[in-house]
């Protein structure tokens, strides 16, 4: 039997996994209250339905796909209406969160006797065809939302703890936005130093694999820089605060934080790095 899947929220991650269910025959439910019309436009183009808050928490499957800082509040915000329902959803946490912060989520869902699922996503958001993102789970009720590998997602269990998906996805994200957080800061850093052109040279020579990873990545920040914020602020939790590495984290979530800004604003550190790169 195809399954119903809620998903909140309807952004480019969320809408992108809709619309992958949807083609794949899954009737996919959001909520659209209080969102915008461009976000309205998004959800109806994946093909995704707009319902009630109590239509919801009917749904077989109903994924957390928001903000990490949004998280917990969606969870403590449904958690009485998934408490009244007759049908215990699968919740399921796609959330970038590191564990503590996924526990205390779960602990928030099992109040309301639903099945919780920690998860987390790695990779864009789905296009026609592609195959790079990846949805790890974990906890007790993983192996039920692996049912969606039969309806165009690609859902990999972890064994271990309902916090092993997050603390894979912290990890892998650590790695990827840490790294551009310090190719950003090294090329402004560079720029600021009148060494740009030496620097850019000496990269294309020794290592043009750096470069060309920079020249992707960076530009590719600027319009998610302000989520990131949040990211990096959880990943800096997950490594520890009494680890030095704490605030090598911690400052590329303030990194982040400022390039966010500047993109709203004057987008001087932005034409800086654009500059760099040569775009």
């Amino acid at each position: 039997m195809t399954p119903t899947v809620a998903i909140v929220a309807p952004g480019s991650m969320g809408a992108g996994i809709g619309r992958r269910l949807a083609e794949n025959k899954v009737t996919v439910l959001t909520s659209l209250a209080g969102r915008s019309e461009a976000t309205s436009l998004r959800a109806r183009e994946a093909g995704m339905l707009p319902v009630g808050e109590t239509q919801l928490s009917e749904a077989d499957f109903f994924l957390s796909i928001v903000p990490p800082g949004e998280a917990l509040g969606l969870a403590r915000r449904l958690a009485p209406t998934l408490r009244a329902s007759n049908k215990k959803t699968v919740y399921v946490d796609c959330n970038a969160v590191n564990p503590t912060s996924m526990q205390g989520i779960a602990e928030v869902i099992a109040t309301t006797g639903c099945p919780f699922v920690g998860a987390g996503i790695i990779g864009p958001p789905p296009k026609p065809g592609s195959t790079n993102t990846h949805i790890y789970a974990s906890g007790a009720a993983a192996h039920d939302l692996a049912r969606l590998n039969d309806h165009g997602l690609i859902v990999r269990v972890l064994e271990g703890p309902v916090t092993a998906a997050s603390a894979l996805k912290m990890s892998y994200a650590g790695i990827t936005k840490g790294f551009t957080a310090l190719g950003a800061a090294m090329l402004l850093a560079a720029t600021r130093n009148g060494s740009a052109e030496a620097l850019k040279a000496e990269l294309a020579e020794s290592r043009p694999d750096l470069l060309k990873y920079l020249s992707g990545n960076i530009p590719a920040m600027y319009s998610k820089a302000y989520r990131w914020v949040a990211e990096l602020d959880e990943i800096a939790g997950f490594v520890g605060k009494d680890k030095p590495e704490h605030a090598m984290l911690e400052a590329a979530a303030r990194l982040y934080e400022r390039i966010a800004a500047d993109v709203e604003g004057e987008e001087k550190e932005v034409g800086d790095l654009d500059k760099f790169l040569g775009r």
